[in-house]
């Protein structure tokens, strides 16, 4: 192998230390919220130097916003495995339906990482930024399945959609995910249902 491919290699290659810090950020921030949690806590957690900290995170908002670009790649990737099962719009609909329930229960049972995130971050910067293309991304998504399927009003599906999810994961913290999830599938297919053709 030559010397550049070599390095182009190893350019690539996750950092066995990056993945420790942000698996220690993702945790605690979820858990615990984005500004209880220091960074001296992340560190001591990923088993890091600060020096190793500061060479991979511009700072705790750095961590933070790669943190959120992992929430939004682990949704984006439900998509695609739903993607690879079926290329029927309304099975498409329907998997996803199912994924964003099993999402509820068994992930995501303190409430939305970007609603969380939203709330500890109110005034516009690069956190608010990205959870907005995040939720385009998200509800654009959405409304291009519905579109798929021939709902009628595509774009309030997708607007429906987000709205139950957003409700679904919140209520599944405070009201427990085995009696919210199935609520939200329950609603998300009737809505489906009502805006057939």
């Amino acid at each position: 192998m030559s010397t550049t491919v070599a390095a182009t290699t190893a350019a690539h290659r996750p950092s066995p230390a990056r993945e420790r810090l942000l698996q220690a950020a993702t945790d605690l921030f979820y858990n615990e919220g984005i500004h209880s949690v220091g960074v001296d806590r992340i560190i001591e957690e990923a088993g890091v130097t600060r020096a190793t900290m500061y060479k991979q995170f511009a700072g705790k908002e750095g961590l933070v916003l790669a943190y959120l670009e992992g929430e939004d790649q682990g949704l984006r990737s439900l998509f695609a495995q739903a993607a690879e099962v079926s290329d029927d719009p309304d099975v498409l609909l329907d998997l996803v339906v199912a994924g964003i329930e099993q999402d509820i229960r068994e992930r995501h049972t303190r409430g939305c990482p970007f609603i969380n995130a939203a709330a500890e971050y109110p005034d516009q910067g690069p956190v608010r930024d990205l959870i907005a293309d995040h939720r385009e991304w998200f509800r654009a998504t959405l409304r291009q399945l519905a579109e798929g399927a021939r709902l009628r009003d595509p774009e309030a599906v997708a607007a429906s959609l987000v709205l139950l999810r957003d409700a679904a994961l919140v209520g599944g913290y405070l009201d427990g995910q085995d009696r919210v999830g199935p609520a939200f599938a329950r609603t998300a297919r009737e809505l489906i249902t009502a805006h057939r053709s």
